[in-house]
């Protein structure tokens, strides 16, 4: 049984190696989006995680039938990403379009490894812990916001974490695979 604590550490440490992507993604729109609209993209980028969030519940609960152990074999998902990350790296990220539909769709495209590692997760240990979960993604999500509307006003930041990420972003989703592994108790 998982403390409290503990739960809050693991949701912080998925809600942040699955955002890094999202997180110079959405920096890089907000740099192209005029200011007054801010507050607008923001908001789309905020329901499209709550979306992914929703999905990642439902589809743990559709899969409660399945042993916790088995689904700790959805961690190939993040390891897949780590491979593509690995073999993409030298490859210029994509420029999006400004706006609060580009942003909610961008999202949830680059949602793929956060429902990979968000589905395990608020399956392995019942609803009061996906609870836990899910109120320690909440503050994270508003630091994630107003720390990117705060980076936008720094486009060479931006231009870096675009360029770097690639570099790092392998060993982030390496160690989000063993993550849950260890959380759905496989290994």
């Amino acid at each position: 049984m998982h403390t409290i604590l503990g739960v809050v550490v693991v949701a912080a440490l998925a809600f942040i190696g699955t955002m890094v992507d999202n997180y110079f993604a959405f920096a890089a729109q907000l740099v192209a989006t005029d200011r007054s609209k801010f507050r607008r993209v923001s908001w789309a980028q905020a329901l499209a995680v709550a979306s992914m969030v929703v999905l990642a519940g439902g589809l743990g609960s559709l899969l409660a039938p399945i042993p916790l152990r088995w689904i700790g074999l959805l961690s190939v998902a993040p390891f897949g990403f780590a491979l593509h990350s690995w073999r993409h790296r030298s490859t210029p990220r994509e420029k999006f379009r400004r706006g609060s539909i580009t942003t909610f769709a961008v999202t949830l495209a680059l949602g793929g490894d956060n429902l990979a590692v968000w589905i395990p997760l608020l399956r392995a240990n019942g609803v009061a812990h996906a609870l836990v979960t899910v109120a320690t993604f909440a503050p994270l999500e508003i630091v994630f916001l107003l720390s990117a509307q705060r980076l936008a006003t720094h486009p060479r930041v931006v231009a870096w974490g675009n360029e770097h990420a690639g570099a790092f972003m392998p060993y982030v989703y390496v160690f989000l695979g063993v993550l849950v592994l260890i959380e759905c108790h496989t290994i």
